[in-house]
């Protein structure tokens, strides 16, 4: 592109879109500040010299001064020379050599001052700029700090973006002075009034209200004194990297998108692919880059410095952490300083640990929620990392250290929605709902739910078909509640999950065992106080079915009803999920009607139910109520069949939004959970490709990685996977299922080798 002069060079600098990992349909891009002749700041002097002249502050050949040392010297340098006025710049002794190299070729005057202030090095620096202008008469200060011309001088580049962006969601840039974020955050939003501004600051650097720490290492962005040019108004959220996360990015930067540029460009790309990963899908962010890597060569770039000054001793964090502003931080941290724009968190009470628990916190996130867990433990999370919560510790056992976790952590109003996937954290999240005032089951209707002896209790004051049932507390009543109801009998506990320790008892011996193991337990899997109570029922051998309802102000809608297969006795392993069970529409009817009696009778009225029913000769029998989405990847299998997922629509309740369920199928879906067949430590699996390619599979996974112990599956904590399928028919999917099954061989080694997996 020709230009009359360098000055006319200065600007319209490339856009260029960045690969990095992001949402769905999201797009990250870089203004290339740093490919103007010397970087950004050459935008600043053309613009503030310019118009200094026209207004006659600066009169021709009177000196020019400014303190730098950095882009800002190298621009004022370029422009002040290019217009016939001697520069000078002050600066300290951490200017580096290429920069100082490039203002002497420049012909500039350089003072370099010895030592910092009470103020730091800009207080210092400060002192002697005023001794330069005594000695200058006439001499213009740029003062970029706080020069209205700093920020003015970036429309143009917001015009730039404009003009090639018709819309920008996120603009994110670093903060020295203030000038080039805040000036180009102004202008857009001139033209995008929704745009949300994002700036990156030095741990250690005053301007947002953190301690001073003049050591810092970073340049180009960070100050020791409040810069009038930083306007609040126009940055949304403030983000601070230590020394160590700003040159690690700056050098990731160079090897992943071949840009060698310096430390603010670095600071941007790192906190770019934060926003990144949990932005909205679509979502469309610009990251300013604006200073080249050759200033850089001698400390970001340099092994020797990064050993000298301990760099990798200072934590380098995967994720930012959210503080309130002011709060003193020393590593990646950020603050939303715009309450109006402050972003609504969902808090997940721990969660399920496969499946729809991590489902659950990447949908909160694409529907513009923060998603946080709270957890003891968030080791037992596989793939969490894909979802990126904030992670709060807490006793999660513990309601009231939930409570003054909650109230510690977040302003009240900034919690949109408490919930679980988690069987075990139903009651705690109704009890925390139910406290902050949000949507939500009234806490007795959940604890009835979990409590199945209260169930049985709840329904049978209702005259709700359920299998006839005893409540033992010593393994001294089974012999009669056994005598009763079998043989054979279910004998199981009143509050676990997955189906754990439910066994079919074909004998009285075989009762008093299982209900003796049960009640010697003090505490379940996730180190909860066991209930001590027993079931021993009735056992239903009849069709079994879910039925997936959704409720709004006591009125539950059927979503769709699900046919399920289970494992060999004696132990109820669900072993496939087929959905819309292949039923006639009046039997489904029946059912959901008689599920809905069940919901009132045990008080639930909101949101996602799983309902257990059996089909027995005399009608629909309910086996237990979970006040919650579906586990087994159900959602996911409707999502496949209505193209309406489920987990989003349970999100949205628990937040009190809008949502619309499913009103026809387009299809069937189903799954088939892998099961191991013997008892041995995994070796391999074989066949995943041959069941990837069987015609209707949509997805087939793995749980258990090489080298875990397995054993036969006696819950549903012992599947090792799935396969997925959809298909226009319920037999097309079984089929699928099937197939896919018998493409799959798990080889055990130590106890056991060989076998296919659920044959």
């Amino acid at each position: 592109m020709y230009a009359d002069s360098l000055l006319d060079a200065i600007g319209n600098t490339p856009l260029v879109r960045l690969r990095i990992p992001a949402a769905e349909h999201a797009e990250v891009y870089a203004k290339l500040e740093a490919q103007n002749l010397f970087a950004i700041k050459d935008r600043m002097a053309k613009h503030a010299l310019q118009e200094a002249r026209r207004r006659g502050e600066l009169r021709p050949g009177a000196p020019i001064v400014e303190s730098s040392s950095g882009t800002m010297a190298l621009g004022v340098a370029l422009v002040g020379t290019l217009l016939g006025h001697p520069v000078h710049i002050v600066t300290d002794p951490r200017i580096d050599p290429v920069t100082l190299a490039k203002l002497n070729a420049l012909g500039c005057v350089v003072h370099i001052v010895k030592e910092m202030d009470d103020r730091g090095w800009q207080g210092a620096r400060l002192t002697r700029l005023a001794e330069v202008m005594d000695a200058n008469p006439g001499a213009y200060w740029v003062r970029q700090y706080e020069n209205p011309e700093n920020p003015a001088s970036y429309a143009p580049l917001a015009g730039e973006l404009a003009a090639d962006l018709d819309r920008i969601d996120i603009l994110v840039g670093a903060v020295g002075s203030g000038g080039s974020l805040c000036g180009t955050s102004r202008a857009l939003r001139e033209l995008m009034p929704d745009l949300y501004t994002v700036g990156v600051d030095a741990v250690g650097s005053v301007i947002f209200d953190q301690p001073d720490t003049p050591g810092r290492r970073q340049s180009g962005l960070g100050n020791s004194l409040h810069p009038p040019n930083v306007d609040r108004s126009t940055i949304d959220e403030v983000h601070w990297l230590n020394d160590h996360e700003a040159f690690a990015a700056t050098r990731e930067l160079a090897g992943e998108q071949k840009l060698f540029y310096g430390n603010t460009s670095g600071s941007v790309y790192k906190v770019l692919r934060g926003l990144a990963a949990r932005a909205r899908p679509g979502t469309r962010i610009v990251g300013i880059f604006a200073d080249r890597g050759d200033r850089y060569i001698e400390t970001v770039y340099s092994d020797h410095y990064w050993d000298e000054c301990k760099l990798k001793a200072e934590p380098v964090a995967r994720r930012p952490r959210q503080v309130e502003p002011a709060t003193p931080v020393s590593g990646w941290s950020y603050a939303v300083l715009n309450e109006r724009r402050r972003s609504r968190t969902f808090v997940f009470i721990e969660s399920n640990t496969t499946g729809s628990g991590i489902l659950a916190l990447r949908r909160a996130r694409s529907l513009g929620f923060e998603p946080v867990l709270v957890t003891s433990d968030p080791g037992r999370y596989r793939g969490l990392e894909t979802a990126a919560p904030r992670i709060v510790d807490c006793d999660t056992n513990d309601l009231s250290a939930l409570r003054e976790t909650l109230n510690a952590e977040f302003d009240r109003g900034a919690i949109a929605g408490v919930s679980t996937t988690s069987e075990f954290y139903l009651d705690a999240a109704a009890s925390l709902s139910a406290e902050l005032g949000l949507p939500g089951d009234a806490p007795g209707a959940v604890a009835t739910c979990r409590d199945k002896a209260a169930l049985r209790e709840a329904l049978r004051k209702a005259g709700v078909r359920q299998p006839d049932y005893e409540v033992i507390t010593d393994p001294g009543q089974v012999d009669a509640a056994f005598t009763r109801l079998g043989p054979p009998c279910v004998v199981k506990p009143v509050n676990d999950s997955g189906s754990t320790d439910v066994l079919r008892c074909e004998t009285v011996e075989e009762a008093r065992r299982q209900a003796a193991r049960i009640l010697a337990r003090t505490t379940n899997g996730r180190g909860q106080s066991a209930a001590r109570k027993v079931l021993v029922e009735e056992l239903l051998d009849h069709p079994e079915y879910s039925l997936e309802m959704f409720g709004a102000d006591g009125v539950h809608s059927l979503v769709t009803a699900v046919e399920k297969t289970c494992g060999e006795p004696p132990h109820f392993v669900e072993r496939r999920h087929i959905l819309p069970a292949p039923l006639p529409e009046p039997v489904v009817a029946d059912m959901a009607a008689m599920v809905r009696r069940a919901l009132v009778a045990a008080g639930v009225s909101h949101g996602a139910t799983h309902t257990e029913v059996k089909l027995t000769p005399d009608g629909p029998a309910i086996i237990e109520i979970n006040p919650r989405l579906a586990g087994g990847m159900i959602p996911e299998l409707i999502r496949l069949a209505t193209g309406v997922d489920l987990i989003e629509c349970q999100l949205k309740s628990a937040a009190g939004a809008e949502y619309t369920l499913p009103d026809r199928m387009d299809g069937c879906a189903g799954i088939e959970f892998l099961l191991p067949s013997g008892r041995g430590v995994v070796q391999e699996i074989r066949g995943l490709d041959e069941a990837r390619s069987v015609p209707g599979v949509v997805e087939v996974r793995i749980t258990a990685e090489r080298g875990t112990p397995v054993g036969p599956a006696v819950d549903a904590y012992g599947r090792v996977g799935w396969l997925m399928a959809r298909g226009d028919t319920c037999d097309e999917v079984a089929a699928a299922l099937s197939a896919a099954r018998d493409a799959v061989e798990i080889v055990l080694g130590a106890d056991g080798r060989g076998q296919a997996g659920p044959r």
